[in-house]
């Protein structure tokens, strides 16, 4: 929906992509950068959400088609590659992208192509839309301002409860626990974002991780009874408060001059010491791969 090419006029201004901008802490950082001026290419899983969202998001920005909406689900790898070849099609630059899309079921889920939904959703189809569109962010690097060309995973402080790492169970679909599943899932996005920032850093190009904070929401009830009475009694906040560190880590010159970190706060945040193993990255990086191509050939059976 909303697909119309960037316009001349519009050619100078940096570009986001964000996941999850249909509702949530997404909607609010897109709506942030449409101030500030940027061109947004937002994500969402709900048709009818990224409807209302579009709406309201291209009252946002200065110009016409300043705010562009694809309807995709990040957890069936398909919708990911239809995704990012119609986003290669829309620019011919991304400045930075944000994948802050997530979610989470009470039950076990197995989507259409075999994986885990919380898996997928939150960690294996942010992996390959940033493999996709990282041919777009080299290029903008190549001629952008040092630092300033940016990936932003969006994780969890849950990540701290993870681990060690079943090689043999990696989307914990044995004994299936909706908490243990969302935490492997934030953990995986650090190790993703341990990766990936060693993997890039030649190529000009920051990568970053926040935890939101719990943010007021609906995200609580679709976990288990366990997930609900944990968020029920934690103390949440407005998704724009949460956005407010992912404008920060897309915008701001600090972040800009380290990479592979994570914060809370606009502020470094503490990490669970398997996430910022290297060798653990490395070796879930290359299982992610022969997932993904996996997947891409399941014919549903």
């Amino acid at each position: 929906m909303d697909e119309q090419p960037i316009e001349p006029t519009q050619s100078g201004r940096p570009v986001a992509v964000i996941t999850g901008a249909s509702s949530g802490i997404g909607k609010a950082a897109a709506k942030a950068l449409l101030q500030l001026g940027w061109r947004v290419v937002g994500l969402g899983r709900n048709k009818e959400r990224c409807q209302q969202a579009s709406t309201e998001l291209q009252e946002a920005g200065d110009e016409p088609n300043q705010f562009t909406m694809l309807n995709a689900n990040l957890a069936m790898l398909s919708e990911v590659e239809t995704a990012a070849n119609a986003i290669n099609l829309l620019t011919s630059r991304v400045d930075v992208l944000l994948n802050n899309a997530g979610g989470v079921t009470a039950t076990l889920n197995l989507t259409a192509e075999g994986n885990e939904h919380t898996f997928a959703s939150n960690y294996l189809g942010h992996f390959m839309l940033t493999q996709r569109l990282l041919p777009l962010l080299k290029i903008t690097a190549a001629c952008a301002t040092r630092g300033s060309t940016r990936v932003i995973n969006v994780s969890s402080s849950a990540h701290l409860r993870a681990g060690p790492i079943d090689w043999d169970n990696l989307q914990l679909t044995a004994e299936f626990s909706s908490g243990a599943a969302y935490c492997q899932a934030k953990l995986a996005t650090l190790l993703f974002n341990t990766a990936l920032a060693d993997r890039i850093a030649k190529d000009n190009i920051v990568v970053h991780a926040m935890h939101p904070g719990v943010v007021a929401s609906n995200f609580a009830s679709h976990g288990d009874e366990a997930m609900r009475q944990h968020l029920a009694n934690a103390e949440s906040i407005d998704p724009q408060q949460a956005a407010e560190t992912l404008i920060w880590l897309a915008c701001s010159p600090e972040p800009g001059q380290s990479t592979g970190g994570y914060f809370f706060n606009c502020q470094p945040a503490d990490i669970n010491p398997l996430a910022a193993d290297p060798k653990i990255a490395n070796k879930l990086w290359h299982e992610t791969e022969t997932l993904i191509a996996r997947s891409m050939t399941h014919d549903g059976a």
